[in-house]
C-alpha cells in the first residue's frame, strides 16, 4: 500500500450540468448527486484503504487549484499539480508520472478522472485492489473494461480478446484492440460479440512502466517533463511547467500510448459506472419514482409527471404538474427547464 498512488485528473470544463456546473465550477466540484459530497470527493472515498493521502495526486487547471485544496483538504498542497494550460490527458499523466517517479521510483499507479460514478463501492475496490497487484508484478499497461448493458454510442469501446486470460490474474485479457464512439449500428453489433466494453478511462500500471512507455512512444512528450527532475518538490517547479506546457502537444492518452504499446490488457468489471456526461445518464443512474422521475432536492412534490429529471437542492419548495421528459434544475439565480432529449442545445447556453 505504502507505494501505492491515486492521480485524480480533475482539469475538465465539465459545464454539461449547466446552470450547476459552469466553466467557473465544473461538475467534478459540485455535488450532482444531491448526496452532500461532490464528484471529486466521492472519487476520494473509494479509495480509502487503498492509497494512502499523502500518495495522491490531482491534476487540474490553475484556476481550479483552490477548490481542489477546499474540497480535499487531506491531500497534500504539494501533490496538487496546475497545468498552465489544456493539452489533454498525455501530457496530464506524462506530467504526473514523473513527478511521482521523483519522489517514489516504484510507484504503483492508479490514474481516474474525478467526475464518474460507482455505484459498487466494494467490488469497485476488489476489482482495485487485484488490477494494483497485477501491474506490480509486471510490465503491463491495465485498463479497466466496463461490462456494457446497452450499446451506448456516446463511450469508446475495448476489444478484448477472451480466448486466453493472463496467468496472474485469470480474470485479466489482452486488448485487441480499442474503437471509437460507434453509431448504433455498431454499437449493437459490440454488444451481440460479448468481448467488447465500455473504456472508462480509467488506467493502472507502474510509474516505471508508463514513463518508459513515454521515452519509447512519445518522446517529444516526455523529454521536456525528464528534463525537469531536478526542480520536481522545489520552489521552481511551477514556474518550469509554466514554461514547457503549452509546446507538448495535446492528446489523449489513448492514442499517445495505448494504441502504440505491445503489452496492453483489460479486466472487465461491473460495479455500477457511469461518467455522467449528460442529464440523461444522471436521470438514469439516480433513484426513480414509481413514474420514472429522479427527484434530487429534499422539497419536490410532483403530480401528473413522468420520465422527468428535477434537481433543486437549494432551500426551496419546487411543485412540477404535467411534465414529461423534461429537465428541472436550479443553481443560484437561473433555472432551467428543458426537454431531456434536447439538451444538446443547452451548452450553447452554458458556453
Amino acid at each position: 500500500m505504502t507505494n501505492n498512488h491515486l492521480v485524480i485528473m480533475a482539469g475538465g470544463v465539465g459545464s454539461r450540468f449547466w446552470p450547476m456546473s459552469t466553466q467557473d465550477r465544473p461538475k467534478q466540484f459540485i455535488d450532482i448527486l444531491g448526496c452532500g459530497r461532490t464528484l471529486i470527493q466521492m472519487t476520494y472515498d473509494r479509495f480509502k484503504g487503498i492509497v494512502p493521502d499523502e500518495n495522491i495526486w490531482v491534476v487540474t487547471s490553475e484556476k481550479y487549484g483552490e477548490m481542489v485544496k477546499e474540497q480535499l483538504p487531506m491531500v497534500p498542497a504539494e501533490n496538487v499539480l496546475l497545468e498552465p494550460c489544456r493539452r489533454n490527458t498525455a501530457p496530464c499523466i506524462a506530467y504526473v508520472s514523473w513527478r511521482i517517479k521523483a519522489k517514489d521510483p516504484h510507484a504503483n499507479m492508479v490514474v481516474s478522472p474525478a467526475d464518474h460514478v460507482v455505484l459498487d463501492i466494494n467490488e469497485f475496490q476488489r476489482v482495485i485492489r487485484a488490477s494494483l497487484e497485477f501491474t506490480e508484478q509486471s510490465d503491463a499497461i491495465l485498463t479497466l473494461g466496463m461490462k456494457p448493458n446497452r450499446p451506448e454510442t456516446g463511450y469508446g469501446y475495448i476489444q478484448a480478446d477472451l480466448s486466453t486470460a493472463s496467468a496472474r490474474n485469470r480474470e485479466v485479457y489482452r486488448v485487441d484492440s480499442f474503437r471509437e464512439k460507434p453509431d448504433v449500428a455498431t454499437a449493437k453489433r459490440y454488444i451481440q460479440q460479448n468481448n467488447y466494453y465500455w473504456n472508462a478511462g480509467i488506467f493502472i500500471w507502474s510509474v516505471s512502466t508508463i514513463v518508459n512507455a513515454f521515452r519509447v512512444y512519445q518522446p517529444a512528450i516526455s523529454d521536456p517533463f525528464e528534463d525537469l527532475l531536478p526542480v520536481y518538490g522545489t520552489e521552481k517547479e511551477q514556474e518550469a511547467i509554466n514554461k514547457v506546457y503549452a509546446d507538448v502537444q495535446s492528446i489523449s492518452v489513448d492514442y499517445a500510448i495505448l494504441e502504440k504499446a505491445e503489452e496492453i490488457f483489460v479486466h472487465p468489471a461491473g460495479f455500477g459506472w457511469s461518467d455522467l456526461g449528460t442529464w440523461g445518464s444522471l436521470h438514469e443512474r439516480s433513484r426513480r419514482d414509481l413514474y420514472n422521475n429522479a427527484l434530487i432536492g429534499e422539497n419536490i412534490q410532483t403530480y401528473e409527471t413522468n420520465n422527468c429529471i428535477i434537481h433543486c437542492t437549494e432551500e426551496k419548495r419546487v411543485v412540477v404538474q404535467g411534465l414529461d421528459g423534461y429537465i428541472v434544475a436550479e443553481q443560484d439565480d437561473t433555472l432551467l427547464i428543458c426537454k431531456l432529449e434536447e439538451e444538446q442545445r443547452i451548452r450553447t447556453f452554458s458556453e
